[in-house]
């Protein structure tokens, strides 16, 4: 007696996500060909948290637009990730490269936790911001090395802008180590609290796209400098994105 195949149930849900879902048992573990999958995954997360930061690709790709590398406290990796502290410090010597002017807005590309995604996916999304914000003064592009998400506000303050928005490299997890996030800050000074900050996440060619990002960003400058304010208080309005067609990845 022939046993008909099992239809796959997870097949559908799996082609719109990146997510493990659905990968079936053998025995108590794994199949071989997902557990190789996760460990080429792992690699991939750890290669994103360690590689240094691409600055001189970085500024290349900003030809036009004028910039300024600086570095935190931390000064190495390893400092970076052991001491998460010194991360939101400017090195003294950088600070006193940094002064005040008549800007609406201080723009940082920061290494964060995925150097690789702030390669991958600033520049176009700088530029994106800066074509959205027509008669917005923009400091220079400060590129961090070492970077925290509340350097911004030191970086912010010293520039005298009345807003800041960091992006930096996030976390990198088993579905995808080349994600960018933004944070928006009014009135950076050193001390925010996140809950000051709204932030806009998962900027990566198979998550939000550099143009719908850029969007929603743009939103929250606009609505940030009307309110006077971000965090918590300050509610995004931008609206949904259109869905997904069928089978299409987000």
């Amino acid at each position: 007696m022939t046993v008909p195949a099992r239809a796959d149930v997870w097949a559908r849900l799996r082609a719109a996500t990146d997510a493990r879902i659905g990968l079936g048992p053998t025995g108590d573990g794994l199949p071989t060909a997902a557990m190789l999958d996760l460990q080429y995954a792992h690699a991939l997360a750890r290669d994103a948290v360690h590689t240094p930061l691409a600055s001189e690709a970085i500024v290349a790709a900003l030809a036009g637009l004028k910039s300024i590398q600086i570095e935190s406290q931390a000064g190495d990796r390893r400092t970076y990730l052991t001491r998460p502290d010194l991360g939101r410090r400017l090195a003294c010597a950088d600070a006193e490269r940094l002064s005040s002017a008549d800007w609406d807005l201080a723009i940082v590309l920061a290494d964060g936790l995925s150097p690789a995604a702030v390669a991958a996916n600033g520049p176009g999304l700088v530029r994106a911001l800066l074509d959205g914000l027509p008669g917005w003064r923009a400091a220079p592009i400060v590129i961090a090395r070492q970077a925290r998400v509340a350097l911004g506000d030191e970086i912010g303050a010293l520039l005298g802008a009345p807003i800041v928005v960091v992006l930096i490299g996030e976390r990198p997890g088993l579905s995808a180590a080349d994600s960018l996030g933004a944070y928006v800050t009014w009135n950076p000074v050193a001390g925010r609290l996140d809950s000051e900050r709204n932030c806009v996440s998962n900027i990566r060619p198979d998550g939000l796209a550099i143009p719908d990002a850029a969007a929603r960003i743009v939103w929250l400058l606009n609505a940030a400098r009307d309110a006077k304010l971000t965090g918590v208080r300050l509610k995004e309005a931008h609206g949904s994105l259109p869905l997904l067609e069928a089978g299409r990845r987000a």
